[in-house]
C-alpha cells in the first residue's frame, strides 16, 4: 500500500456566521489498551446538514462515530481523551450524566436492532421509561415519528404487530423513528443500509434527506455514492486520522489531499 503524508491535512472550519455548530472534537483520541485507534481529531459538524465519514476499513471511521455519544465507554479496555463538545459543554467530562447526554444524541447501527415488541411499543418504549404515560400523546408520537420515517401508511393498521415481522428496510426505519421519538438534536447513523438491498437503501436514504430539516446527521457509510448523494459534508478518514474535510462536492471533484484523491477515485491502496 502506498504510504502518505499524513501530516498533510485540509480540514474546514466554520465561522460562527458561516454555520451554527452542532457538534465538534477537538484533540479526541481513542485508545484500546496501548492502542491508539483515533488519533487527536479536530471536527466540526454544522447543524441541519449530513456530515458523511467515508475511509478504508480499520481507518477508524465508526470508532470516532460511536465516541460522539460516549458509546466506548461501554468497552472494557477503552479510553477516550480530548474534547467533545455539545451546547458549550465538554460531554467527554466524568461528570456527564450519559443517559440524559443520549436523549440529546441518539444513535442508529448498522444492522437493524427492533425490539421483539409490537410497532407501537418499540416507539413509545424509551418515552414512557422517562415518564410519558398519557396515551393519547403515546398515539401522537406513534404516528408523528412513523410519518417522519415514511413508515406511518405502510404499518398504520398493523401497529400491534411484531416489529420483527417488517422487512429489513422497514425495521431500519423503524428504529430510526424509534430513536426521534426521544426528540435527540442529532442522529448518529453507522452504516445505517449497509445490510440492505438496494431499494430499501433508497427510501433510507430519502428518509434521511427528509430528516435534515430537523435532525443534524452524522454518517459512517463505506459507499461512496451514498456520502456523495445524501450528504453536504464529507470527512476522510486514514489511519485513525481525519486527513480532509469539507463541502461533499469539493471533496468528489476537487480534494486537496492525495490520500482522498485516490480513495475516492478508486486508486486507493
Amino acid at each position: 500500500m502506498q504510504a502518505y503524508d499524513l501530516t498533510q491535512t485540509a480540514l474546514k472550519k466554520f465561522s460562527p456566521e458561516e454555520q451554527e455548530i452542532a457538534l465538534s472534537t477537538q484533540n479526541l483520541r481513542v485508545f484500546y489498551g496501548k492502542h491508539e485507534q483515533i488519533k487527536g481529531i479536530d471536527l466540526q459538524f454544522p447543524r441541519y446538514k449530513i456530515s458523511a465519514i467515508i475511509g478504508p476499513s480499520g481507518s477508524g471511521k465508526s470508532t470516532y462515530l460511536r465516541s460522539l455519544n460516549r458509546m466506548n465507554d461501554e468497552v472494557s479496555n477503552a479510553r477516550v481523551t480530548g474534547k467533545i463538545c455539545y451546547r458549550q459543554l465538554d460531554i467527554n467530562q466524568r461528570n456527564i450524566d450519559v443517559f440524559e447526554m443520549r436523549k440529546h444524541i441518539g444513535m442508529v447501527f448498522q444492522r437493524p436492532n427492533p425490539f421483539a415488541k409490537s410497532i407501537y411499543d418499540n416507539i413509545t418504549f424509551a418515552p414512557k421509561q422517562h415518564g410519558l404515560k398519557d396515551k393519547t400523546k403515546l398515539d401522537q408520537l406513534v404516528e408523528t415519528t412513523l410519518k417522519q420515517v415514511g413508515l406511518w401508511k405502510e404499518v398504520k393498521d398493523s401497529l400491534t404487530k411484531s416489529a420483527l415481522a417488517l422487512s429489513g428496510g422497514q425495521q431500519q426505519r423503524l428504529c430510526i423513528a424509534r430513536t426521534i421519538a426521544m426528540k435527540p438534536d442529532i442522529l448518529l447513523l453507522d452504516e445505517p443500509a449497509s445490510a440492505l438491498d438496494p431499494l430499501s437503501t433508497s427510501v433510507v436514504e430519502d428518509t434521511l434527506a427528509q430528516l435534515k430539516t430537523h435532525y443534524t446527521m452524522i454518517i459512517v457509510t463505506h459507499n461512496m455514492q451514498q456520502a456523495a448523494r445524501v450528504s453536504d459534508y464529507t470527512a476522510f478518514f486514514y489511519d485513525g486520522r481525519a486527513l480532509e474535510y469539507g463541502a461533499t462536492s469539493q471533496i468528489f471533484t476537487h480534494p486537496e489531499i492525495k490520500a482522498t484523491d485516490d480513495y475516492v477515485s478508486g486508486h486507493f491502496g
